[in-house]
C-alpha cells in the first residue's frame, strides 16, 4: 500500500485477525515484517498509520522495542501517544549497519510484540527473509522505518494510493 508516501510490504498475512492485541495463544498472527516508507516533512501520516496499531499492541504483556538512530523517545510523547511507558524499550544511537541484526535477535526472542527499526536503505532479499523468519519464530511484528529521499533531480515522490488484491483484479 502506498498512501501519502507511506508504503507497507507485508511478509506474512494472517487469514483472520480478530485483534492484533490478543496474546499469542489464540491469535492467528505468526509474525510479520512491514516496511514503512515515510516523508520526514509529513510525520503525521506515519502517526495516523502506526499509532493505533502500536496502542493496540501495547495491551499485550510483551514489550515494544524501538531501535532509533539518533533521537531518544520523549517520555511525555510516549504517554501522550497512548503507548504503555512501562512496556516501551529503546536503543538509541544504534549504527544502521547493526539494525537488521539487532531486529532479528529481538524478534526471535518472543519478548516483544513489536520491534521498530530505522534504516536508511532498502532491505535486501536476504535481510527480509531473515527478519520474516525471526518474526514468525517470535510471533512478533517488525516495522522497518525508512524515510523517503528527494531524488537528485529534485523531484518529490508522488502522493498516491495503490491497493493490490486478487479480489479486485
Amino acid at each position: 500500500m502506498h498512501s501519502h508516501n507511506v508504503l507497507t510490504q507485508v511478509a506474512t498475512v494472517p487469514n483472520t485477525v480478530p485483534s492484533v492485541a490478543q496474546s499469542s495463544a489464540g491469535s492467528t498472527i505468526k509474525g510479520l515484517i512491514s516496511e514503512v516508507i515515510y516523508s520526514e516533512d509529513q510525520p503525521w501520516v506515519t502517526q495516523l498509520v502506526l499509532l493505533p496499531l502500536l496502542q493496540q499492541l501495547g495491551q499485550q504483556s510483551r514489550w515494544q522495542l524501538w531501535l532509533t538512530p539518533q533521537q531518544k523517545l520523549s517520555r511525555q510523547w510516549v504517554q501522550s501517544a497512548g503507548l504503555p511507558l512501562a512496556k516501551v524499550m529503546q536503543v538509541s544511537q544504534l549504527d544502521p549497519l547493526f539494525t537488521v541484526d539487532a531486529m532479528v535477535k529481538a524478534l526471535q526472542t518472543g519478548n516483544y510484540s513489536v520491534v521498530i527499526g530505522w534504516l536508511p536503505k532498502e532491505l535486501t532479499d536476504e535481510e527480509h527473509l531473515q527478519l520474516s523468519s525471526a518474526a514468525e519464530m517470535g510471533n512478533a511484528i517488525g516495522f522497518i522505518m525508512r524515510p523517503t529521499r528527494i531524488s537528485e533531480t529534485g523531484c518529490r515522490p508522488r502522493s498516491e494510493l495503490k491497493i493490490h488484491s486478487s479480489l479486485y483484479h
